[in-house]
């Protein structure tokens, strides 16, 4: 069993002290950062940075990002690189619209890196909200097709959703996403912008969600999965002490 985390590149400083606050937990081996361009640190040079710290780093790939004319431009870095996997994404339209982005899939961006760096791990995203759950599997089949090792999943605030998604997905390595939502602020983003439906007994507080995120470790130890922790707007310390104590 994997415990994998998600930091977000605000600044160096930043990232430091909670890769620090992290290291304090010897169960989180695997380190994950999202690639987000209001920031000027690109997720691989994190993962670069940091990767004699883990067990594993994981940047994430935006795939609109990417001129894939000529293949994946970044080819040679990851080669000379450590770094041993990735996470792919299809990727947001930036908001600053002089960011070129091309009209790449995730599953276009899966198939040149399985090709150009076979010996690259390469993950894919579950998004369990974005769509329905029909539509969801196949795209899950679509990137497997693709040549895709396993997948990172948004976070559950559901274990019947869970229990589906893990019966589905049995066979397939997952590291499932696991994130506190403390505010009714925090709960109107995810519902807005990720299309969450929460469950009739959510409530938006520290107790809950430490409780449910305590049920889901225990749900994800049951059936032999990876547990992928978004310690978003909470401090990370805090937050990975209350569920691994």
């Amino acid at each position: 069993m994997k415990y994998s985390i998600e930091l977000v590149p605000r600044s160096w400083q930043a990232l430091e002290q909670d890769v620090e606050d992290v290291l304090n937990f010897p169960k989180v081996n695997t380190l994950n950062v999202p690639d987000l361009l209001r920031f000027d640190i690109r997720s691989w040079q994190a993962c670069d940075k940091f990767k004699d710290q883990f067990n594993e780093t994981i940047p994430h790939l935006r795939a609109i990002d990417f001129d894939l004319r000529d293949g994946f431009p970044m080819k040679e870095f990851f080669k000379q690189s450590d770094i041993k996997s990735v996470l792919v994404v299809e990727g947001d339209p930036p908001q600053d619209l002089s960011q070129r982005t091309y009209r790449n899939t995730s599953c276009e961006l899966i198939r040149i890196l399985k090709k150009e760096l076979p010996e690259l791990k390469v993950y894919g995203a579950i998004d369990q909200y974005r769509t329905s759950m029909r539509r969801e599997l196949d795209y899950i089949q679509d990137k497997l097709q693709a040549g895709v090792d396993g997948f990172f999943t948004q976070p559950f605030f559901d274990l019947k959703l869970l229990d589906i998604y893990m019966d589905v997905l049995q066979d397939v390595e997952v590291f499932w996403g696991i994130s506190p939502v403390y505010h009714a602020s925090s709960q109107s983003y995810w519902e807005n912008k990720n299309s969450v439906v929460f469950p009739s007994h959510f409530q938006a507080t520290e107790d809950w969600n430490i409780s449910f995120g305590r049920k889901m470790l225990s749900r994800i130890q049951e059936h032999g999965g990876n547990v992928y922790f978004m310690p978003i707007r909470v401090n990370t310390a805090t937050y990975l002490r209350a569920l691994l104590a």
